[in-house]
């Protein structure tokens, strides 16, 4: 039976101007081990500043891409000076390769999300999505350049609650104790990310990619 899975295929944004390439490894390297964990997921890092990420249900792909992108956000080390990434949502055929032969990975997923973050490093965008099917592309695609938007407008306060939102699913009281703040804080932070549409829009993806689009 042919599977679809799904492919994070990502390279961070001016790594070359990064001045704690310590700190940055372990957060980035943080970030995948918790996709890994929660999704079981496969990664792999390359070249020093890019990394591949399989996810067997392609539903959980993109609600891992943000993860990763919140997590470097959130532990960027100022206002000013951001760590993010590029990261290309590749869906297709494929399967989840063995770690000792990452790189030896072929198939549909891998070939869309490679070539996507290749067109991805001629525009000013961060995320994508790129699926075999025609069917709902034209709308996945728009969608997900506006959440692009949001998330490359994030500060760490709002890429903090939005993770802590994803991992836990709490109530915004129950957040409040977790993060030691004021519950009006918390809705301030969730609203200034953006949080609900965030939360509907994944919502959205994750349905269509399971249904095979």
């Amino acid at each position: 039976m042919v599977t679809n899975i799904g492919v994070l295929t990502g390279d961070v944004v001016g790594s070359q101007r990064i001045k704690d390439k310590d700190r940055f490894n372990r957060t980035l390297d943080a970030a995948l081990g918790l996709v890994e964990e929660r999704f079981k997921a496969r990664c792999d890092r390359y070249r020093g500043d890019g990394f591949q990420v399989v996810v067997p249900d392609p539903g959980n792909a993109m609600t891992a891409a943000i993860l990763i992108r919140a997590a470097l956000i959130q532990q960027s080390p100022s206002r000013h000076n951001t760590w993010d990434a590029r990261i290309v949502l590749g869906v297709g055929t494929g399967e989840v390769p063995e770690a000792e032969r990452f790189a030896q990975a072929d198939g549909e997923a891998f070939v869309l999300s490679g070539q996507g973050l290749d067109d991805l490093s001629d525009t000013p965008d961060r995320l994508a999505i790129v699926t075999s099917s025609s069917e709902y592309v034209e709308t996945l695609t728009l969608m997900t350049r506006f959440v692009d938007d949001i998330l490359s407008h994030w500060s760490r306060f709002s890429a903090e609650v939005v993770s802590l939102s994803l991992l836990h699913q709490e109530s915004q009281q129950a957040l409040a104790q977790r993060l030691e703040r004021a519950q009006p804080t918390i809705n301030r932070r969730l609203a200034v990310a953006r949080w609900p549409l965030i939360r509907d829009y994944l919502a959205y993806v994750s349905s269509r990619l399971a249904q095979g689009v």
